[in-house]
């Protein structure tokens, strides 16, 4: 029998749910945690070329910091979403969200790069809480395109931290270096914790909770990989992602190094990528959700991602200037607005049972196959944009693929 303060903290909840609205503490609450991933990446991103200098390791190397964060974030949702369906949204999220803090602070004291990489991997399972229990607490509340709404509007919040968090990393390098970024983003991180704290109530009652331990997830999981369509969906938000972060994690390297640009207007141009994800996702979530069906909005995402990658290609092989590649960039980030929302809420739509478990499902795709996709956009001689377009390109015609063979049942109008 669950104590009175927990009935109190869930009725709030189940009482937005039926009124399809959430106050604004609990939105910028779950924005916040959704933002994690870009906070612990984006704001780090100016510093990688001074990493590489001051641990006097190769460019690869200093990439790796950033995909242990990723494999960190992908583990981590597999264990944390079914916990959290057994154990409630609640205590997981707290617990999670305090290691992330405490771990970020020590990765700042870091002395070599084996110690930040194995740091940043407890960062990203710790950080991995905050994502996965934030997209089941919306599917606890909203259903259908209500949370696909919602997953928009939170990117009001989350769309900002790929906005603010390398420009915020670029100007701090003026004054401190990497170090000082990880003990911004610690400090950061402990304002979410509070605000998670404060605002979060339990959205799982008891009664509605997972029973038994690893085995009941294994299969819970197993399940919902057979379901063809909820793989589908899962797999096309995941490689989309991929190519997303093939640009996260080469772009920091084509504009300071190949086309000499300082760290300052890296961030400058990064930042307005963001904003390109949120206005669409903004246009998505208010405008267009309710007079088009979600696979439609979604097809017409990853036709321009696709169009963006293959015209990243050609403008690498021209060797064109530093505008006409950052102009394809900013289409490549503003069609991941139509993506990201409407993949998340389609998938875990089929999977409103055991929405922790399949919120795992959908981070751990994303976040496997974004580590692949960063390694790969930094190959070659680091003379040329041409293998971070090609990352990009090869990944987005994958979720084409995916999305029509696997999802075109649902997918027609």
């Amino acid at each position: 029998m669950e104590s009175t303060g927990t009935e109190h903290d869930r009725a709030p909840v189940e009482s937005e749910a039926r009124n399809g609205r959430a106050p604004l503490l609990i939105v910028l609450a779950l924005g916040a945690l959704t933002a994690l991933a870009p906070l612990s990446l984006d704001m780090y991103l100016p510093a990688l070329p001074g990493v590489a200098d001051d641990l006097g390791v190769p460019d690869s190397t200093a990439q790796l910091t950033l995909t242990a964060c990723l494999l960190g974030l992908a583990v981590g949702q597999l264990v944390v979403g079914p916990l959290s369906d057994a154990l409630g949204r609640r205590r997981p999220l707290i617990v999670g969200m305090a290691v992330y803090t405490a771990a970020t602070f020590v990765c700042a004291f870091a002395t070599d790069a084996t110690a930040l990489i194995g740091l940043r991997v407890v960062q990203g399972i710790a950080g991995a809480s905050g994502i996965v229990i934030a997209r089941a607490i919306v599917r606890d509340m909203f259903d259908g395109v209500r949370a696909g709404r919602f997953f928009s509007t939170l990117m009001l919040v989350s769309g900002a931290a790929p906005v603010a968090a390398p420009l915020v990393g670029g100007q701090l390098l003026r004054v401190t270096d990497w170090r000082g970024i990880f003990l911004v983003l610690g400090a950061v991180s402990a304002v979410i914790l509070v605000l998670t704290v404060s605002a979060v109530r339990e959205s799982l009652p008891p009664e509605r909770r997972s029973e038994g331990a690893l085995g009941a997830a294994l299969q819970t999981m197993g399940g919902l990989l057979r379901d063809r369509v909820f793989t589908g969906y899962v797999l096309t938000g995941a490689l989309a992602f991929a190519a997303l972060f093939g640009y996260i994690s080469g772009s920091s390297f084509v504009v300071q190094d190949i086309y000499g640009a300082s760290a300052q207007t890296f961030s400058l141009l990064f930042g307005l990528n963001g904003v390109g994800i949120v206005i669409t996702g903004q246009i998505n979530g208010k405008v267009l959700l309710g007079r088009f069906r979600m696979e439609r909005l979604l097809a017409i995402g990853l036709t321009v991602i696709a169009a963006a990658g293959a015209a990243l290609v050609a403008l690498a092989l021209a060797h064109a200037p530093l505008w006409a590649v950052a102009a394809a960039l900013f289409v490549l980030a503003s069609g991941m607005g139509l993506i990201l929302p409407n993949s998340t809420a389609l998938s875990l739509q089929r999977a409103g049972h055991a929405a922790g478990a399949a919120s795992a499902l959908l981070g751990t795709a994303q976040f496997l196959i974004g580590a692949v996709a960063g390694p790969l956009s930094g190959l070659g001689d680091g003379s040329s944009a041409l293998p971070m377009a090609a990352t990009i390109l090869t990944m987005a015609l994958a979720a084409c693929a995916a999305f029509v063979l696997l999802t075109r049942t649902r997918a027609t109008d």
